[in-house]
């Protein structure tokens, strides 16, 4: 490794991307390509990282493993961070296979945390778990320790265990500190504002109620049964009802717990789950029917008793009842929360992520910007999503850090 390239390398690790630039900004050879790639992702300039990541991995050939697999790794940084996760996870562990077998454990490791993450974007908080737990986090340099624990972190705050997570951001900023990488501190930032923001809306009859993260956990783990507009389902304590596959039993029980300790009409149950104005018999007949299922459903949790009005929610025992709703309304919201971390994302990434077809997300993010909800860059297969800051809403999802290899 010649001087001019040792040097950008330093800078690179101390978060100078431009000092790194000015070193390398005219040469050619693959380990200039590779810095090259790596100070532009740092600068946000994400399509030319990739591009010169690629170049460079493919003019180290196949015979300089070491090197290849550094650039590998380097560029699904940059694709997690341009919220491109359609690609197959194969190439990552191979990478991360052969850093391993040349003893580059850093590298190593920043391969396993970049799948790591990549599944918490995706949801898939249980390989995610599983994927954070393999990982051996002793003697790390202290910027693969922060981006470790941001993404304990991330997962605790996924599933609302919020010492957890508070304890972890801490070692993250210590760590974050010791690094001395300014968009390590200021993810771990951002991270810890997150507990301060409302992250739900706790709705009852004639107004609601902003909760932040510790509130909507400690709302959850009461007895009290809560009917989950975020999850889509209802529970209390430990007990859990999903019904987010479906979605007319889920209405009802929103509306029926929106009036809690009142009934509801039959014919505003009836507009709210099968979206008429104009009911008959056979609305009413239908209606009866999905009634007897979610009673069923829900039979351990509470009763749903007819009145002579419509029909009431009521819990067994002393139990109140609550309902959460996200802090912003609409269907889209499971959308605009995705793209609220102000990251830029591919329509086939948002797909992946919601688990919907890619006309289902394209149609959405039209009537989006067509609301001034949301806004493109790009044109064609480079267009991404973004969305302004929205004022009271939590964002649980942490932005990858393009951190330079060792």
């Amino acid at each position: 490794m010649d001087s001019l390239i040792a040097a950008s390398a330093r800078a690179l690790a101390a978060g100078d991307a431009l000092g790194a630039l000015k070193r390398v900004a005219l040469r050619d050879d693959p380990p200039a390509l590779a810095l090259r790639g790596i100070a532009m992702a740092q600068l946000g300039e994400h399509p030319r990282a990739r591009e010169l990541l690629r170049r460079a991995a493919r003019d180290f050939g196949a015979h300089e493993v070491l090197p290849r697999a550094r650039c590998i790794v380097a560029e699904a940084e940059v694709a997690l961070a341009m919220r491109d996760l359609g690609g197959s996870p194969r190439t990552l562990t191979a990478a991360a296979a052969t850093l391993e077998a040349h003893d580059d454990h850093a590298n190593a490791l920043q391969a396993r945390l970049i799948a790591a993450r990549r599944l918490l974007l995706l949801g898939r908080l249980t390989e995610a778990a599983a994927a954070l737990e393999r990982l051996d986090a002793r003697g790390l340099p202290p910027s693969l320790a922060a981006v470790a624990e941001l993404s304990a972190a991330e997962l605790a705050l996924r599933s609302l265990r919020i010492g957890p997570a508070q304890a972890a951001l801490a070692r993250a900023h210590e760590a974050a500190m010791r690094a001395r990488v300014p968009a390590l501190l200021a993810e771990v930032a951002e991270a810890r504002a997150a507990f301060e923001r409302p992250a739900a809306r706790r709705i009852f009859a004639g107004g609601e109620q902003a909760l932040r993260l510790d509130e909507v956990a400690a709302l959850l783990a009461s007895d009290a049964l809560v009917v989950d507009a975020c999850r889509r389902g209802l529970g209390a304590g430990d007990a859990w009802q999903p019904l987010a596959r479906r979605p007319i039993l889920f209405t009802l029980a929103r509306s029926l717990a929106e009036a809690w300790p009142g009934d509801v009409d039959r014919e505003a149950l009836i507009a709210s789950a099968f979206r008429t104005r104009h009911p008959d018999e056979t609305h009413r007949a239908r209606l009866r029917v999905e009634i007897g299922r979610l009673r069923a459903l829900v039979t351990t949790l509470a009763s749903i008793e007819a009145t002579p009005r419509g029909f009431v929610l009521k819990p067994h025992g002393e139990r109140t009842v609550a309902l959460l709703a996200p802090p912003i309304d609409g269907d889209q919201a499971s959308l605009v929360a995705l793209l609220s971390d102000g990251a830029a994302w591919s329509t086939s990434a948002l797909a992946l992520a919601l688990g919907a077809s890619q006309r289902t997300v394209q149609r959405a993010l039209v009537e989006l910007e067509a609301e001034g909800r949301v806004r493109s860059i790009g044109q064609t297969r480079s267009r991404r999503w973004l969305s302004p800051p929205l004022a009271g809403f939590t964002t649980i999802l942490l932005l990858p850090a393009a951190l330079p290899f060792e």
